[in-house]
């Protein structure tokens, strides 16, 4: 559902500044290249600033007004933000109706806030608990002892498996297994005897989880996600993993064991680390990252195994010359040996 909003009443919203007709109708969001005189667009990034000048957009979210003197704009200070709620308005969450569906199973010692909706076939086990207004969506289980806190959204499909705990306004997409045994085997005589995960997993306020991500129990404790960090979809978190508050995990990311994230920690897609670990706050870990040892505070890292990104910058241009080295070397071996040989010939005229 796509709702009809005057510049005005969106800048007031929005708490931009407006330049420009606040009577104009929008009727959505469109980027620069696609927008007609109906709809909104935004400018954040400098790259994007040729399409400004030929955009057909009714009105254009900007942080400088220089940059389209003749547009109806709408002023701010992070324009990607103010797109992100503008989204928010245009496209209002449509979410179910509060109640349980007569395919769901809730177990009678369950406990379901106000509001809490309860999609077809999802399961909500003994013991569980579901703030208000949370969603539990078709296909989804709660398994035993389940604390989810208010405003959640489970999709369909997620598992959480005994006594997991998920905080305020949190976002567990398709698929996401949270609270799976970890990865422990004690191996005697080549036999891998499975060592009980008894722990379980702590997801803190405001985290999203992408679809298919699977976050392990503790073997002992916890494996903890910290309030705001965002993870992306096909993340292996494995169990005693502790992730600090605000941090950024992209997809395909696999963290080993007892590996402990600082705050802020930035990980590209694909990154991999070894376990036992710690990763300072502030780290950026570039895609494709292995990470073998401890990292610093603040460092920016890349490659396998990981280096100062700087380093790996370099390094990366010296193997795309490698061919040129190899070229050269190839020449002077061809030299050295065209010079052998004559000295090679001069010695043997000089005996004879």
């Amino acid at each position: 559902m796509t709702v009809s909003v005057t510049l005005g009443d969106l800048g007031a919203r929005l708490g931009a500044k407006i330049v420009g007709d606040a009577g104009i109708v929008l009727r959505g969001i469109r980027p620069l290249d696609e927008a007609g005189p109906e709809h909104l667009s935004f400018l954040h990034n400098p790259k994007y600033r040729s399409q400004l000048e030929s955009s057909r957009a009714g009105a254009v979210i900007v942080d400088d007004p220089e940059l389209a003197p003749d547009r109806n704009l709408l002023v701010v200070e992070h324009p990607y933000l103010a797109h992100a709620r503008a989204l928010e308005i245009f496209y209002p969450e449509e979410l179910p109706p509060p109640g349980v569906h007569p395919s769901a199973v809730v177990d009678s010692s369950a406990c379901l806030g106000e509001g809490v909706s309860v999609g077809p076939c999802a399961v909500v086990g003994p013991g569980c608990s579901v703030g208000d207004r949370s969603v539990i969506a078709p296909g989804a289980v709660l398994v035993r002892d389940v604390a989810v806190g208010v405003d959640c959204r489970i999709h369909s499909r997620v598992v959480v498996e005994n006594g997991c705990r998920i905080g305020d306004r949190c976002i567990l997409h398709a698929g996401v297994v949270l609270g799976a045994d970890g990865f422990g085997f004690a191996t005697v005589d080549g036999v891998h005897h499975k060592v009980p995960q008894v722990g379980i997993v702590v997801v803190e306020d405001d985290v999203e989880i992408g679809a298919n991500t699977c976050i392990d129990r503790a073997a002992l404790g916890e494996t903890r996600i910290g309030r705001g960090t965002k993870i992306d979809n096909l993340v292996q978190i494995a169990h005693n993993v502790v992730i600090g508050e605000g941090s950024l995990i992209v997809a395909q990311t696999g963290i080993s064991g007892s590996t402990r994230l600082g705050h802020h920690v930035v990980m590209g897609g694909q990154v991999g680390t070894v376990g036992h670990i710690r990763i300072g706050d502030g780290a950026i870990i570039g895609a494709k990252g292995g990470v073998i040892k401890d990292v610093p505070d603040g460092a920016f890292i890349a490659g396998f195994p990981t280096q100062p990104y700087q380093e790996w910058v370099r390094s990366m241009a010296q193997v795309r010359n490698l061919w040129k080295l190899r070229r050269r070397l190839t020449e002077m071996e061809k030299m050295l040996e065209r010079l052998r040989a004559k000295v090679e010939g001069e010695r043997n005229r000089e005996e004879q």
